[in-house]
């Protein structure tokens, strides 16, 4: 039986894409959505660090950087023992429409998984960019 291998959204956001850039891709715009504190070594290679208050600590690794239209990193897959070398892919790709911008997400990778962890991890992933996208549009569109 095969496995969904990736995870795909897509959200408008009523602000250019240069906002929704460094939304994404600074250590400031990422701290204010995403996570709680983060760094960004923003170049292919560079290296990133995610931080939840009262939660987990998670090490990226930036593979794609494309101003202003394409970010991608490689990040460790939730429920996953830590020294598990398997990594997920995310990129971001940002069209403008109009006065806004586009924004798809695609993680993918789920596939090398087993199937005892396969679950789980797409799961908590599929609700997590649910979750974090609400919250980048909430940041970018306040009230």
């Amino acid at each position: 039986m095969g496995f969904p291998d990736r995870i795909e959204r897509v959200v408008e956001i009523a602000q250019p894409p240069t906002r929704v850039w460094a939304a994404i891709t600074t250590a400031e715009g990422l701290g204010e959505w995403f996570g709680d504190e983060a760094t960004i070594d923003l170049r292919p290679g560079g290296a990133a660090r995610m931080t939840w208050s009262g939660g987990p600590t998670v090490e990226l690794r930036v593979e794609r950087v494309e101003e202003p239209t394409v970010f991608a990193f490689t990040w460790p897959v939730f429920g996953m023992p830590a020294d598990d070398p398997r990594r997920t892919y995310v990129e971001f790709t940002l069209e403008e429409i109009g006065a806004g911008t586009r924004l798809k997400v695609v993680e993918s990778g789920f596939a090398q998984l087993p199937e005892d962890g396969h679950g789980k991890a797409y799961d908590a992933h599929n609700q997590g960019w649910a979750s974090e996208l609400g919250e980048l549009v909430d940041h970018l569109e306040p009230a």
